[in-house]
């Protein structure tokens, strides 16, 4: 492989540097704040790779695809600069991938020169927009749920929410630059703002008589039940206020601390995006239990009904996975129900890949074939995205 360009990190230093996003729009609000970081530093952007002085890789780990993917797109870098004899660029490598490590990562792809923590792209770096009337922009960061098969509590941490503050005066500052729609995001952005169990519980137990059982939060929630409105909530209604925007998105929501008050406020805000993405993963309770979701596919349906009744016109996507560890065909029957029964406009269907240090793949062998991962998959397409293909709902 070819060397490194010696790149430091000096200002006004004349190097450029090239941005590849892989994976969700967490990452591409990320994207969005290491082009500030980098132009801090000095660097110019450049649209192609093969004229740069740094290639910064925005990686996911949701699924081996997605890794598999980056380091093809690493090995295609080394390649053409070798063909070229010329040295390449270096390579700077960040996003959900670095939950491997540095030490582990250079020994996968020895050509990863650096290895960037995501908490050095932190919300206090403006982004560097692209569009120029709807912005991302992130309300937390991390996960606390740990569903067995996922990766991102381990690559992004504990879920933490940002400072309601600091959110509004970011979009304070993109309204006098004429932005009218935003999507806010997280892992989890219903759960934004909430009391999480720890000391305020100890403190509960301890001191309050009325404290019972009822009150501790299900084994997905982190957090105790809020009283009065969920600060989401409160969120959503001071960006309302803002006369300039004109549409508020989000993503993602998930069923558990998805309140009532978050119900009504979809129905009666009418800035709120009448698109709900919902994710659900399976519609088996037995599935949904190894899962460690959460909820019941009852559960689920309760919530998709309190949507409609605010809301008629409400329109729901989702995520589903296909092949998880034992799945029975009836447990995919069930899926193939609830799909029927909801009516989803938009699905997200990914076949099951075992994600390494999670519960899943721990615990259960990847027992489920690439050929019967692949007829389900087509299974759920034809029922939930091909009927919808020419009027498929915006989703940012």
């Amino acid at each position: 492989m070819g060397r490194p360009r010696n790149c430091t990190m000096q200002k006004n230093q004349n190097t450029t540097y090239y941005i590849k996003t892989y994976g969700c729009q967490m990452n591409k609000t990320d994207s969005e704040r290491l082009a500030t970081l980098y132009e801090q530093r000095g660097f110019t952007p450049t649209e192609s790779w093969k004229n740069c002085d740094l290639v910064i890789l925005v990686t996911c780990a949701v699924r081996k695809r997605a890794e598999d993917r980056v380091r093809a797109f690493i090995h295609k870098i080394s390649q053409y600069y070798d063909d070229q004899h010329q040295p390449r660029p270096k390579i700077i490598l960040t996003g959900c991938m670095i939950h491997y490590g540095a030490e582990k990562l250079r020994q996968m792809e020895p050509a990863i020169d650096e290895v960037l923590s995501i908490d050095e792209v932190g919300f206090d770096i403006p982004a560097k927009r692209i569009e120029s009337q709807h912005a991302f922009i992130p309300i937390s960061t991390g996960c606390n749920s740990y569903c067995s098969y996922c990766i991102v509590p381990y690559a992004r941490g504990r879920e933490k929410s940002r400072p309601m503050a600091e959110i509004l005066k970011e979009i304070r500052q993109l309204t006098q630059q004429g932005y009218s729609e935003i999507t806010l995001l997280g892992q989890n952005v219903n759960s934004y703002g909430l009391e999480k169990v720890g000391i305020s519980l100890r403190k509960m137990l301890l001191h309050d008589k009325n404290f019972t059982r009822q009150d501790l939060p299900t084994n997905q929630s982190q957090y105790l039940k809020p009283t009065g409105i969920p600060p989401f909530v409160k969120l959503l209604q001071k960006i309302s206020e803002f006369e300039q925007i004109k549409v508020i998105r989000f993503m993602s929501a998930n069923p558990w601390d998805f309140h009532d008050e978050l119900i009504k406020e979809i129905g009666e805000n009418k800035k709120l995006d009448r698109y709900v993405h919902l994710p659900v993963q399976s519609g088996s309770n037995s599935i949904l239990k190894r899962m460690n979701r959460g909820y019941t596919r009852e559960d689920y349906l309760e919530i998709v009904k309190k949507l409609r009744q605010v809301d008629p016109n409400i329109v729901l996507g989702t995520d589903l996975i296909v092949g998880f560890p034992g799945e029975t065909d009836e447990e995919f029957e069930d899926t193939v129900d609830l799909a029927r029964q909801v009516k989803w406009q938009v699905g997200f269907i990914n076949k099951y890949s075992p994600r390494p240090g999670t519960a899943s793949a721990k615990l259960w062998p990847d027992d489920i074939s690439d050929a019967v991962k692949h007829q389900r998959w087509h299974i759920l397409e034809d029922i939930i995205n091909q009927p919808h293909l020419k009027h498929r709902p915006k989703v940012v």
